[in-house]
């Protein structure tokens, strides 16, 4: 079951994910049910909007999101259970882990509890939002010869929320002492987020494989460390040139990005970029060479004694885009540090499409800010706002699910898309087409949402898919309320 299971259905989709929330009365259970099943069926709608005509379901939201019980881990517990259980069936699944900024601007109002973040945004407030989402990884033949795998998203496992303390101004006046000040005044390092969340996740049980993916902010010897000690796997983007030592003889074994860039390459395949600012989207061939079994020597830490921290084994993978002479921008380059042996094209291109695959977090941060408009909350604390985001945040990644659904098993017959009966119906007669496979029900809601379809238009992202699901439900509760008036 993945997260956007019974998604069309909100209130059945609420119970199953926040049913087991306890806050002491049942009512309130029933109000974050209801709050949920709401956003939902119209992500992005304010409470007032949610609450219609009736005024005290607002005041009654407002007062739920106030409550000291009401924590953003509290919230989400029945739902990481849900995906705490999943975790435990026999396969591999990926912990794709990341943290973004949530802000919001200081005026009209200053927000209690929050604090600064993003560069030269004096008038900005808010927190960092750390996340870990867990995924199946269906990786086969058919998969592979695919641009690029589609996952079954399961839920979050872990989110945080880390609030930034202002500098003080003695730290400002003396740099090269920030570091024992900042230690004197028991500032947490936001480096031991990533640290945390592993702690939060336990360790796999034999049948199954955990591997954490990671971007550049996880090249932290900790949390590397971390995995290691937990047995999870990582495949994590290196940021630090770090010095390396052959993992039996526990000799010099140079530096890690002049070793990796020195290896010759082992194959190539084709990955699509997204379009960016000033930058179209496209497809890249891609080369990939990998080195065997080394280790990671541990950093000096100041006041520990050299070796005193374990070497970290891993493999490295390097992947590449070879750049023409005279190109102006230098080519996209991943070195990729894996817990496993590698030893074969094969298993280095698994490291590589693993790692492509934390694009979707990306895509669950874009839905939790745009889709579900998380920084335009109007909520004036901070504990309501981390409330909220808890909620909105299962949201989101069911959004961004439903697009991975409709590309698992396309092929499969139209009713194993999820939909109900009447919903299954009502998009049957409106589309143009012949509606009798998962991807003919996709691209059909897809039209709901202003796809066009044409050749050149590529598969429906998951924005055009819920703007297709809002359509179909108002088309819905259309049927069902004629259907009332003519038993009337």
């Amino acid at each position: 079951m993945t997260i956007s299971t019974h998604f069309t259905s909100p209130a059945e989709w609420a119970l199953t994910h926040f049913g087991g929330v306890s806050l002491g009365d049942l009512r309130r259970t029933r109000r974050v049910q209801t709050l949920v099943a709401g956003w939902a069926r119209q992500p992005g709608a304010t409470i007032p909007q949610l609450s219609g005509t009736q005024p005290y379901a607002s005041k009654a939201a407002y007062s739920l999101l106030s409550l000291p019980t009401a924590t953003p881990d509290a919230l989400q517990a029945p739902h990481r259970q849900l995906v705490q259980n999943a975790l435990q069936a026999e396969g591999t699944y990926l912990l794709i882990e990341d943290t973004t900024e949530l802000s919001w601007p200081e005026a009209p109002v200053r927000r209690e509890g929050l604090g600064p973040v993003g560069r030269g945004k004096a008038r900005s407030q808010g927190v960092l939002l750390h996340s870990l989402v867990a995924a199946c990884w269906c990786d086969g033949p058919a998969q592979a010869a695919t641009k690029r795998p589609a996952l079954a998203l399961l839920g979050l496992c872990d989110q945080q929320f880390h609030v930034r303390q202002p500098v003080p101004a003695a730290e400002k006046a003396s740099p090269g002492s920030a570091s024992r000040l900042r230690q004197q005044r028991g500032t947490p390092l936001e480096s031991a987020l990533w640290t945390r969340s592993l702690r939060a996740l336990g360790t796999a049980p034999p049948q199954a494989r955990w591997v954490v993916v990671a971007d550049r902010g996880a090249d932290v010897y900790e949390h590397l460390r971390q995995c290691h000690q937990q047995g999870l796997g990582f495949v994590v983007r290196a940021a630090q040139d770090r010095a390396l030592i052959e993992a039996a003889t526990d000799q010099s074994a140079g530096r890690l990005f002049a070793t990796a860039r020195a290896l010759p390459k082992s194959g190539e395949f084709v990955l699509p970029l997204r379009g960016r600012p000033q930058q179209p989207a496209r497809d890249v061939v891609l080369h990939v060479s990998y080195t065997p079994l080394l280790a990671l020597r541990a950093p000096q830490r100041p006041g520990s004694a050299p070796g005193k921290d374990a070497p970290v084994p891993c493999a490295v993978v390097r992947v590449w885009e070879p750049v023409a002479a005279g190109a102006d921008a230098p080519g996209l380059e991943w070195l990729l540090l894996c817990d496993q042996p590698v030893t074969s094209f094969a298993q280095a291109h698994e490291c590589a499409r693993q790692y492509a695959s934390r694009w979707l977090i990306e895509d669950f941060h874009k839905a939790l800010k745009t889709g579900l408009g998380a920084e335009k909350l109007q909520l004036q604390t901070a504990e309501r706002l981390f409330a909220a985001v808890a909620l909105l945040s299962v949201v989101a990644l069911a959004l961004v699910d439903l697009r991975e659904k409709s590309r698992l098993q396309p092929d499969e017959p139209a009713e194993a898309a999820g939909l109900e009966t009447t919903a299954l119906r009502v998009i049957r007669h409106y589309s143009r087409r012949p509606v009798r496979t998962v991807r003919d029900v996709y691209y059909a809601l897809a039209g709901l949402g202003g796809h066009l379809g044409r050749t050149g238009d590529g598969p429906p992202g998951w924005l055009t898919l819920w703007r297709g699901l809002m359509t179909l439900r108002l088309l819905v509760e259309g049927v069902n309320l004629a259907n009332q008036l003519k038993s009337d």
